[in-house]
């Protein structure tokens, strides 16, 4: 498979803990989702991750080879495959406990990749973040890049939002929800925050904002994208596909880089949140495909 985009980051297996008590294990990892919803919107990808050949490991890796992602063999370089305990409360936000190790002993090889993906705990948990910054500075290949800030592992948070600063700078596509966007910048008006990104370097920036919909920024336009209204089963890939969705759009729409229009930010916006929409009406990571999304868009 000619890969189209390369992601590199995290997978591993949510134990999932629901408010009636009920447990069950899925896989998950925002990276991992990430790749997952590229295949679904028909998007060729690989993924450069860290597994060990254990159950969780196998399970992985069949769950997304099942959906034609391509696994770079080098991905297998775990003593133990990571876990992270997601407790769902009763109105569906999910609250996250990780054990997990990234490490990157091989460098991700860019290759032929149209665009890189990176985000989440891969971007900041040495020693594999360290890895992953060297290769986004060494590519002229299009690069996004979703932050999906984890507090709880990010002890130093002033190196954590430098490390922000520098992976938006190389960028094209930053994405990053209101939350990240309070805790990288505490105080801050979302405006002000897509305001701070943008002069950073990304061509496009954009903010989601659970049920209040989404804000996208590209040269100068700002666009407000509503969010379908729908009954929440639970929140947990919702970014993961929004992103997906995002990459899929930018790489058809190449001109939203080079020469975006309120009407174009609109359109790639409105698609992002109504894939989104599909994920948070299901259980768990369940991302819809290309065609479930153009269905959802004509009703």
């Amino acid at each position: 498979m000619t890969a189209d985009v390369l992601v590199i980051g995290e997978s591993l297996i949510d134990i999932v803990q629901r408010a009636d008590g009920t447990v069950t294990e899925v896989v998950g990892g925002s990276p991992a989702n990430v790749a997952f919803g590229l295949a679904r919107q028909s998007v060729a990808v690989r993924f450069h991750t860290a597994l060990a050949r254990d159950e969780r490991g196998a399970r992985i890796a069949a769950q997304l080879r099942g959906e034609g992602v391509e696994l770079v063999e080098a991905s297998w370089s775990l003593a133990a495959t990571s876990t992270a305990l997601a407790e769902i409360a009763a109105d569906g936000a999910a609250r996250y406990t990780f054990d997990l190790e990234w490490a990157l002993p091989v460098t991700p090889r860019v290759g032929d990749a149209t665009l890189v993906h990176v985000g989440s705990i891969a971007a900041f948990l040495e020693p594999g973040a360290s890895v992953v910054e060297h290769v986004l500075g060494g590519t002229d290949t299009l690069v996004s890049f979703d932050p999906n800030i984890r507090g709880a592992l990010l002890p130093d948070r002033r190196e954590a939002v430098a490390r922000f600063e520098r992976l938006a700078a190389v960028a094209d596509v930053v994405k990053l929800s209101d939350e990240d966007a309070s805790w990288l910048y505490p105080g801050a008006s979302l405006a002000e925050v897509i305001a701070e990104v943008a002069q950073r370097g990304p061509r496009l920036v954009a903010v989601t904002r659970g049920g209040a919909g989404a804000l996208l920024h590209a040269a100068g336009v700002t666009v407000d994208v509503a969010a379908p209204v729908v009954r929440v089963q639970d929140t947990v890939g919702a970014g993961d596909t929004f992103m997906a969705a995002l990459i899929r759009e930018v790489l058809a729409t190449t001109d939203v880089l080079g020469a975006p229009t309120a009407e174009r930010l609109a359109t790639i916006g409105a698609y992002a949140a109504a894939a989104a929409a599909l994920t948070v009406q299901r259980v768990g990571a369940d991302l819809p495909r290309v065609d479930e999304v153009a269905a959802a868009l004509r009703a």
